[in-house]
């Protein structure tokens, strides 16, 4: 057996071209662009790379994209003043603080500053809560990114048996309230977890994401299961490898994310569909 490759890339390309589209006709329509405000505090430069990777998203469906970059000694009180003030902004529809920030600022008191509506990473506790009460809302990118590679393999998630390895807020936590949306039975494994491979095993759908290279060995996973891979690990040869052994992987299951290429061109293209929809919400609002 050779698992088919799940690519992130195309379905990016394919949803993108389809989100152009109705940013076009929308702006024919209304004459308002969507536009998306990130803001980055200093220089990381993963940061720097994943805003970049979003400013060409922007362009390629013609959403207007606009950098705000802060110096790494920004204070916390400046940074929420900042945000107030985009919040307020009729002209600006999503905001995106790049996490991580540094130490002294709180990341959990930045994102409850952000006006729910315009929170196009999902991050708030709004609608964080929708989420979990299965209301529509922004959802979290990586999340609903991950269940719409799923859905390309034509697996029926609904009775599966999912199994997510990693409860972080980000991923681990959104992707199981979302497994658990379309009906997946969902076990969640995590650092104190005890052997994981017992879980793993049993998994009809593996979701990992804990930043782990080669974590996932291939006696963990079950023949013919869909394997999706969020970690993107870089070491000291350059090269970046995911949470998943995808050499030997790749003989075992059914359906396996590449890395690069898999997981991080849809998180980029679910937060452009997010900036959209919190465009069309805020205009249907204000009419």
């Amino acid at each position: 057996m050779s698992a088919k490759i799940i690519s992130g890339k195309e379905l990016a390309n394919k949803l993108r071209l389809e989100l152009k589209e109705k940013v076009n006709k929308f702006i024919l329509k209304t004459q308002i662009q969507p536009h998306l405000v990130v803001v980055l505090v200093g220089n990381n430069p993963s940061s720097l790379s994943y805003v970049s990777g979003k400013q060409k998203g922007c362009e390629q469906v013609n959403i207007k994209s606009s950098l705000i970059q802060l110096s790494e000694e920004t204070t916390q009180e400046e940074l929420i003043l900042l945000v107030r003030q985009l919040n307020s902004d009729k002209t600006v529809h999503g905001i995106l603080v790049q996490l991580p920030l540094p130490k002294h600022i709180n990341e959990l008191d930045i994102i409850n500053t952000i006006n729910v509506d315009k929170d196009v990473d999902g991050f708030s506790p709004i609608n964080v809560g929708k989420l979990s009460l299965n209301e529509d809302s922004l959802l979290p990118c990586t999340a609903e990114g991950i269940i719409r590679l799923i859905k390309e393999t034509k697996v029926n998630i609904s009775g599966s048996h999912a199994v997510v390895i990693g409860r972080s807020n980000i991923v681990g936590k959104p992707v199981s309230q979302l497994l658990l949306r379309e009906n997946a039975t969902v076990t969640v494994c995590h650092s104190k977890t005890k052997d994981i491979k017992a879980f793993s095993r049993n998994a009809d759908i593996l979701v990992v994401a804990i930043g782990k290279p080669k974590f996932v060995t291939v006696d963990m996973i079950k023949p013919g299961s869909v394997v999706i891979d969020v970690g993107t690990t870089r070491l000291d040869n350059g090269k970046f490898y995911g949470d998943v052994d995808y050499e030997k992987a790749v003989d075992v299951a059914g359906f396996i994310t590449p890395v690069p290429g898999g997981v991080g061109p849809m998180t980029i293209t679910i937060l452009l569909e997010n900036t959209f929809k919190a465009c069309v919400t805020q205009y249907n609002k204000a009419k």
